[in-house]
């Protein structure tokens, strides 16, 4: 059986944490609707979330997982997702188990950091809903630095934080964005088979090791 030695565990939010597709849909389709543009299937939404609020709005103007529309009409769409988004951020809940889990792995001594590409204005209000702030020692939000993943760049600034190297840490998520952020940074990348990938299924090659939960986690360790 796989076996590691890390110190910290590092969680992605939307598709890992918390199940925030059916909000972001919502949001999504209130923006389209009140632009005139046709609305999207939320299993196509969902293709589309885990690279940050802007990209997943690109996307979803475009069709396209590389789509760049026009400059206003990108800025119209900003301003109106985020304002619908907002009103339901708090909505999303947790996946089964979330909350027991993340006391099993901080009453396992390893320290907890949440890492996440979406905005500290819809982090922070949703880990807060659900009473998971308290779980994380730090919280990395999409605009905390300036940088964000598929970028190392987060990664690297939380083991500056909590005084680690990147070999020392696990980076749990579900999707390419994490597995190459993790990749990028040195570190250790478990997957979860539940959340959204943009509709890909994650292959065990890919990572250091597939779990069907975050509590898993600790069944790797020695």
């Amino acid at each position: 059986m796989l076996s590691f030695t890390i110190k910290a565990v590092l969680i992605d939010l939307d598709g890992t944490l918390i199940d925030t597709a059916p909000e972001i849909a919502c949001a999504v389709n209130s923006m389209l609707a009140t632009m005139n543009l046709p609305t999207l299937a939320t299993v196509q939404i969902t293709t589309y979330i885990g690279d940050g609020a802007t990209t997943l709005i690109k996307r979803c103007l475009t069709g396209r997982l590389d789509g760049e529309p026009e400059p206003a009409l990108l800025a119209t769409a900003q301003v109106l997702f985020f304002e619908y988004y907002a009103q339901i951020v708090t909505e999303s809940q947790p996946y089964p188990n979330v909350v027991a889990d993340l006391h099993a792995i901080k009453n396992s001594g390893l320290r907890m950091a949440c890492v996440t590409n979406k905005p500290s204005s819809f982090t922070l209000p949703l880990l807060a809903k659900h009473d998971l702030l308290p779980f994380f020692e730090l919280v990395v939000s999409g605009d905390t630095l300036q940088k964000k993943k598929p970028e190392p760049d987060q990664i690297f600034y939380v083991c500056e934080q909590f005084g680690v190297s990147a070999q020392e840490v696990a980076l749990i998520g579900d999707s390419k964005t994490d597995i190459s952020a993790a990749r990028s940074a040195g570190c250790k990348m478990f997957a979860v088979p539940y959340g959204y990938n943009q509709g890909q299924r994650i292959e065990a090659a890919e990572v250091d090791a597939l779990i069907d939960n975050i509590g898993n986690v600790l069944d790797l360790l020695h």
